[in-house]
Parts: structure tokens; C-alpha cells; sequence
């Protein structure tokens, strides 16, 4: 293979932001590249991968282990999906045991066993809860799993404050080994001024906003029945966004520690674009 670096990214933000679609319909994005991509979903709700397996209601990994043990092969937790994408999901404790972040680290730490992570790799995505972030949600970047962390975010408020939060731990992690923050994602909610206030929020933490994803309701349509957009409507022009998305990620070398606001700095911010917080 000769020296192909394999890209591990992180994408967080804030629970109910859009993370996991975004992050199915880029990786399909990324597919058409030529790129062959493994997703690793870090979400108890164990809903990163639906749209790129058809609706698959896939297996967790913690789930497997619970029913079979420790001596199970790799293909029953990874699912082949479209594009040829690697799926998995690490899935949670049963409710109201455990903490759900242990699942990635046990996740992870199976997946290497196994050998999840072949040569012929371009790219590893962990999906990852954003709005917290501790113990086991923080893996990904805690223990180096993830070079580079995209955050989604959005115009409203409590998207942005679980933005400049992740960016404090992105921050902690950076100094201690080798994490950097990519950029900004805007899902649209076609709040007012919402990409004058990206813009000026990614610029205030020292990135970019790498691409505004525009509002669409075709991806509404295309996840009830099961598929990401490139899927289900290749021609559309959202199909094109995400297909943008992939590009500006597969070409991008903005990579930095980002120097979070504080709170009155976000709230100041936040008023000159006409959201009072």
C-alpha cells in the first residue's frame, strides 16, 4: 500500500442536531470519491448506520457480546452498507445500568482485536454524542482514536453552546496528543442571519465553517424510506451539498486547537446576530 494514511474523524454536536444524517449521507459523499469508509456509531440510540443499510436495524456490538460471548467473529458486528461502507454499532448498557460511553471504549477496543481497521481504509468515522463530553464519549479524541473532529452545529442557541462545550474538550485533548478540530458543519434550521453567525462563530474558535448544509425536506424524505439522499435522489441538489461536504473534508488541511469563548463572549456574539441569549 505504501504510506496511505488512514483518516480517523470524530463528528460531534449536540443530541437532535443532525449528526447522524449528516455523517451518513458525507460518508456517501465520500464513497462516490472512490473512498472506502468504516462507520463507527457511538450513539446508545444505535442510529448511525440506518440510512446507509437500508433501514437494517444492525446488531450492536454490546448486544453481540451479551448474547455470544467474547469469541465472535468481525462479521457480526460490521455490516456491509451502500457505497460499500463498513458499518457498525456500538449500541449502550441496558437502561439504567452503566454508563453508555463504555460501550465505545469496549466497542473500539474490539474492533482492533478483531482487525475492523484493514489497510485498504480510507477514512473511520466515530458518530459520537456531542452534548457530553466525558468519560466514554470522549474516547474517540481522549485516547487518539480520532485525528480530526468536525462539529455540526446550527443557528439556534443550545446548538451553538454544545459546540463551543466540545470545543473545550477538543481543546484539553489537543494539548496532550494529536487532535485537531477541522471545522464547523451547519445543518441549517433557516434561523435569520444563521450563516453570517456560523461564519463569525467558527472564526471567533480559530476554524472554518467548512460547509453550510441548506435546509432540504428531500432528506426527510429519503430517511423514511431508509437511504441517504445520494441513494435515494442522486440528482438532487442537496445530494449535491453533501457531495460538496465530502470534497471540502476529503481536501481540507485546516486543521487547528481551537480557543473556545467564554460565556459572556458567546452571549455577545450571540446578540449581534440578533439571538438573544
Amino acid at each position: 500500500m505504501g504510506g496511505k494514511r488512514l483518516r480517523q474523524v470524530a463528528i460531534y454536536g449536540k443530541g437532535g442536531i443532525g449528526k447522524s444524517t449528516t455523517t451518513q449521507n458525507l460518508t456517501a459523499g465520500l464513497t462516490e470519491l472512490g473512498k472506502h469508509v468504516l462507520v463507527v456509531g457511538c450513539d446508545p440510540k444505535a442510529d448511525s448506520t440506518r440510512l446507509l443499510l437500508g433501514g437494517l436495524a444492525q446488531k450492536t456490538v454490546l448486544d453481540t457480546l451479551r448474547e455470544e460471548g467474547e469469541n465472535i467473529d468481525l462479521d457480526a458486528v460490521v455490516k456491509t452498507g451502500f457505497g460499500n461502507t463498513k458499518c457498525v454499532e456500538s449500541g449502550g448498557p441496558e437502561p439504567g445500568v452503566g454508563c453508555a460511553g463504555r460501550g465505545i471504549i469496549t466497542s473500539i477496543g474490539l474492533l482492533e482485536r478483531l482487525g475492523a481497521y484493514t489497510e485498504d481504509l480510507d477514512y473511520v468515522f466515530y458518530d459520537v454524542l456531542g452534548d457530553v463530553v466525558c468519560g466514554g464519549f470522549a474516547m474517540p479524541i481522549r485516547e487518539g482514536k480520532a485525528q480530526e473532529i468536525y462539529i455540526v452545529a446550527s443557528g439556534e442557541m443550545m446548538a451553538l453552546y454544545a459546540a463551543n462545550n466540545i470545543s473545550r474538550g477538543i481543546q484539553k485533548y489537543a494539548l496532550k496528543g494529536g487532535v485537531r478540530l477541522g471545522g464547523i458543519i451547519c445543518n441549517s434550521r433557516n434561523v435569520d442571519g444563521e450563516l453570517d453567525l456560523l461564519e463569525a462563530f467558527a472564526k471567533e474558535l480559530g476554524t472554518q465553517l467548512i460547509h453550510f448544509v441548506p435546509r432540504d425536506n428531500v432528506v426527510q424524505r429519503a430517511e423514511i424510506r431508509k437511504k441517504t439522499v445520494i441513494e435515494f435522489e442522486p440528482e438532487a441538489k442537496q445530494a449535491d451539498e453533501y457531495r460538496t461536504l465530502a470534497k471540502k473534508i476529503e481536501e481540507n488541511q485546516l486543521f487547528v486547537i481551537p480557543k473556545p469563548m467564554k460565556q459572556e463572549r458567546l452571549e455577545e456574539i450571540l446578540s449581534e446576530y440578533g439571538l438573544d441569549a
